[in-house]
Order: C-alpha cells, then structure tokens, then sequence
C-alpha cells in the first residue's frame, strides 16, 4: 500500500540548518496498522506530514522516495496530492479542535471534504455529512450536523475528525495522536471504533503515539524513532518483551504501570532516593457538599452534586473520571475560578465560597492557590519569555520578581537558565511545563491544583515531570489536588483518590487499594480501560 525509502527532511532555522529525518524507511501492507512510537522530537509527525506534503514553511524533502500503490509520490505537484489527499490518503490531527473551524459548522466542513472529491453535490452534502457523522456513531447525527465545534465535547470532536478522515473512503489512514487528552474509556471507544472502520473498509493505518500500551493493543507491527532515525521494529510481543535497543527499553521503564514505583519511571542513572515527605493530620482544604448547575435552553445541569472530601497538609488527593464527570468544574471552584450554587470550601479555617470569584483574583489568598493547567502550550502567554512569565504572578500578588527569585525557581524546576529568554515555541513540551510549575509556586502556595500536567507529554517527559512534582512536594510541603484520566499515574503520584461519575463521587480511598481492587463497576470499567504492553502486562499477571 505504501512504501517509504530513505527519507530525509531538512529544516531551514535561524540558527541553521536542522535535519529532522535522517533516511527513513517504513513499508506499510494492505489491512496493516502499522504503529510509530517515540519520544517528542523523535520525527514522528514530521514523517506523516512528508508522506502528506503538509510540511511547515521551511521543511523540505532532500532526499528518499514515498510510493502509494506502486505511484511516485516523491515530488508530486498540488494538484496531485490535493486529489489524493482525502480520497486516497487522509490523516486524523492531533488536535480535534484545531482541526475544525470554529465558525463552521460541522456538516459544513465534511461537505467541504466530500465536495471537493467529487462525492456528493451542494444538494446531497448534508445528508451524506449525516451519514459520515452516523459511521462514525454519533448519537442523534442530524441534530449534530448543524453544531459547532466549541458546542460538542473533545471525544465528539474527535469523532467528528474521524468522519472528516473516511468521508471520501481513503485506502489508508495516518493518525497523529489521535486520543491525546482523551478519557481512557472514550480513548479505548475511539481507538475500538476506528480499528472496526478499518477492517470493515479493508484500509491500511499509521498509527502515530506516544503511549506504548495503545500502540501494542491495536498495531500490528511497531517502528520506534529517535532524533529523526528508526532504531528497532518488530511486533508488539516481541519489541515489548524482547527489546533489542536500549532507547526502547528506556520508554517502556519510562511507562507508568501497576507494580512499579515512581522512580522505577527514570533511567537507571537517574534513580536518586525518594525524598522524606511529611503528612500531616491537620486539614488544610475541607470541601463540604459542594454543587454546581448550570443553566441551559432544556433545564439546569447538575455539573457537580454534592461533592465533599478533605486534603491534609502535604497530602496528594487525585480526582479521576470520564470527561463530563465535574473533576473540572470541581477544581476550578476549589481554584476560585468559578463560583458554587452552594457548599462550603474551607481553606486553612476560612470559607473562600463566601468570596466571589470575580472578586477572589486579587485576594490575597489567591496567592495559597495556584492551579498548573492542562495545556502547557496555550496555558503560556506566546508573546511572553519563560522569564516573564514566571515574574507574573511575583509582580501582581508578590512583593516583586527579581531576577534572583526567578533564577532560584527556574533551579528548583530544573529549567536550564538560558531557556528563561524563551518564548514557548521554542522550548520542548516538558520545558513548557516546568515553566507552568515554576509559575504557579512562585508564591509559596499550601495547594496546588494538577489539571492533566502530563497529559500531552511523551512517556519520558512525562516521568521527569511526576518525579519533579514529587520532590517539590518534600521540599516545599505542598498539597495537591492531582485531576487526571490516567488511573497509573494517579497511583504512583497519589496518597488518596476519588473517583467520579455523573457529577458525584462513586468511589474513594488509598489509591493504591482502589486501583487493585476497585469496589464500583464503574472504577474497574477505568482500571480495565487503560491500555499496557504486552510486557507490562505478563509483568502484573506475574508471568
């Protein structure tokens, strides 16, 4: 179906030239997924946008030979890849949401695709988007084809780009991390249904990730990238279980499991003792029956119901549960980012729910909270240096930012000096977010609120940042409120979980009790969700 022969990219930069393919070769067979994993910077993507011709201004081909069905791609003109570029060959992004318009509807932009391929007239290009939108399971799909993008969650906009990709039938498929930020269960839904669509259509697949175990449950073989260059491939069961390249090796250590402790995630190099950390019994947030509705066209949403739980001094409490379950809504009312329909939130003896948000942001207490955001990429102001953006919070609710504070947080963070003078396109994923964790300790808080820190990080990058959290945490004795989908790492980070579903808690206690033995249906429909490699997995059953 394709095959790729010693392919090289070279960027051209300020600082010079910049290889970031270095003869790749790949071969992908009809009704094959073929799996690309690697750590950010591996070459990864840059490969699927070279099959694709989307490289960025700059990029160009230098050398190598890409065939599709015994066709030279290798230097095609516009008007042939835009001919084949949906028909023949389509991608799934990485991000859904930018992918989509956001000012077009959705029906609109699958027409668009369908259109401009000849499948489907301005008459007929609605019902054929219904029907795209029904392939992919969308429930009421005629209702949803006149939605906008910011209207539709990030699994339905998934789901959406999915459509977008198959609309025109394409014999084969390139997906770019298509469930990052995604729920485990919506991601294990999505992943189920796209793997069903491609044996159904009998089409070819790249799957490109960072998550071992997603790519070993569905990828029929395995290439593993670094620094632009393939270093092994083999088959799930044998790259996993038998791997030839310490590179590989590296990455499976790196990810997050039952069994293995948090250090256990670094390079062997890199394994310093566990830093003593003290639990006090003294309760620094106490949450008590918290709600949260919200008004809409067809009656009120109960966002979060009844919500109560207590986070003691130096204490780490992780929030888990599907996308819509109100850990969200639930810490950015903790955060004072959103106001409650009613409850208490006592902090360090004071009800902060008695005190508007509108009015909370330049409380002084503002400064005992700070919040580490999800996105390390939109989270940074683009236009800001790391300096300046670590000296924000110092300057508006701090006794000023001296440029020896912001060195001694930049230390504590482990973020290279030079890279202060950054802005955050050029710094990697894990540099952007130590820069969102120096800024939110820069005020010395009590509690410190996670919202999916690791989620977009590669496996390795990942593990550098749990470990960091956990040594500033012994260091500084702050508490976390640690929100994520990721039960593995909930359990190497946390000391007590929670477990919601619906806008109420299901379940909760020591996180290592509930991970292993889940007492709801729901908690271990979300420990059985999470995908793990093949040698992970012969690991837990003690194989």
């Amino acid at each position: 179906m394709l095959s790729v022969t010693n392919l090289a990219v070279r960027f051209q930069t300020r600082r010079g030239p910049v290889d970031a393919l270095k003869g790749v070769s790949l071969d992908v067979a009809s009704g094959e997924i073929l799996g690309v994993v690697g750590e950010s910077g591996s070459g990864k993507s840059v490969t699927a946008y070279s099959i694709m011709r989307l490289l960025e201004a700059g990029g160009q081909v230098t050398d190598g030979t890409v065939r599709y069905g015994g066709v030279d791609l290798s230097d095609p003109t516009e008007t042939q890849m835009g001919n084949i570029r949906g028909r023949e060959i389509s991608m799934i992004f990485q991000n859904p949401r930018a992918a989509l318009n956001p000012i077009r509807r959705v029906g609109d932009q699958i027409g668009d695709v369908l259109r401009r391929h000849a499948r489907a007239t301005r008459t007929t290009a609605r019902a054929e988007a219904i029907r795209a939108l029904e392939a992919v399971r969308i429930r009421d799909a005629a209702a949803r084809v006149d939605a906008y993008p910011f209207e539709l969650s990030g699994g339905m906009c998934q789901r959406v780009v999915i459509a977008l990709a198959l609309a025109c039938d394409p014999k084969l498929l390139i997906m770019d991390e298509p469930t990052t930020g995604l729920d485990i269960t919506t991601q294990k839904a999505v992943m189920d249904l796209v793997a069903d669509l491609i044996r159904d259509r009998g089409m070819s697949a790249i799957l490109i990730t960072h998550d071992l175990g997603l790519a070993s449950g569905y990828c029929d073989r395995i290439m593993v990238m670094r620094d632009g260059e393939v270093v092994e491939r083999g088959t799930p069961l044998s790259l996993f279980t038998t791997p030839d390249h310490p590179y590989t090796r590296r990455l499976i250590d790196a990810t997050p499991r039952l069994g293995a402790q948090i250090r256990e995630l670094l390079p062997v190099e890199a394994r310093t003792p566990l830093p003593e950390r003290r639990v006090e019994d003294e309760p620094l947030l106490e949450v008590r029956n918290l709600v949260k509705t919200f008004p809409s066209r067809s009656g009120p949403v109960h966002a979060v119901r009844d919500v109560s739980f207590t986070i003691n001094k130096g204490q780490t409490l992780g929030l888990v549960g599907e996308s819509g379950c109100g850990k969200s809504t639930t810490s950015s009312m903790v955060v004072r980012l959103l106001d409650p329909t009613s409850g208490q939130i006592i902090f360090r003896g004071e009800d902060l729910a008695a005190t508007p948000a509108s009015r909370f942001a330049r409380d002084p207490r503002r400064a005992r909270i700070q919040m580490v955001f999800q996105d390390a990429t939109n989270s940074l102001n683009p236009r800001h240096t790391s300096r300046q953006s670590i000296a924000e919070p110092l300057r508006r609710l701090g006794d000023g930012a001296s440029d020896e504070r912001i060195a001694e947080l930049a230390d504590l963070v482990g973020l290279p000096l030079p890279l202060l003078d950054r802005f955050p396109h050029q710094l990697s994923g894990g540099q952007k977010a130590r820069v969102g964790i120096a800024r939110a300790i820069a005020l010395d808080p009590d509690l410190l609120i996670l919202d999916e820190p690791t989620a977009a990080l590669d496996v390795s990058s990942q593990a550098v940042v749990l470990n960091l959290l956990i040594d500033l945490q012994a260091r500084l004795g702050i508490s976390y409120l640690f929100v994520s989908h990721d039960l593995n790492v909930v359990r190497l980070l946390c000391d007590q979980v929670i477990v919601m579903q619906g806008g109420s808690i299901v379940e909760q206690g020591p996180a290592e009790q509930v991970m292993r033995n889940p007492a709801t249906d729901y908690t271990r429909t979300l420990v059985a969700a999470a995908p793990q490699p093949p040698a992970l997995q012969q690991e837990e059953q003690g194989l």
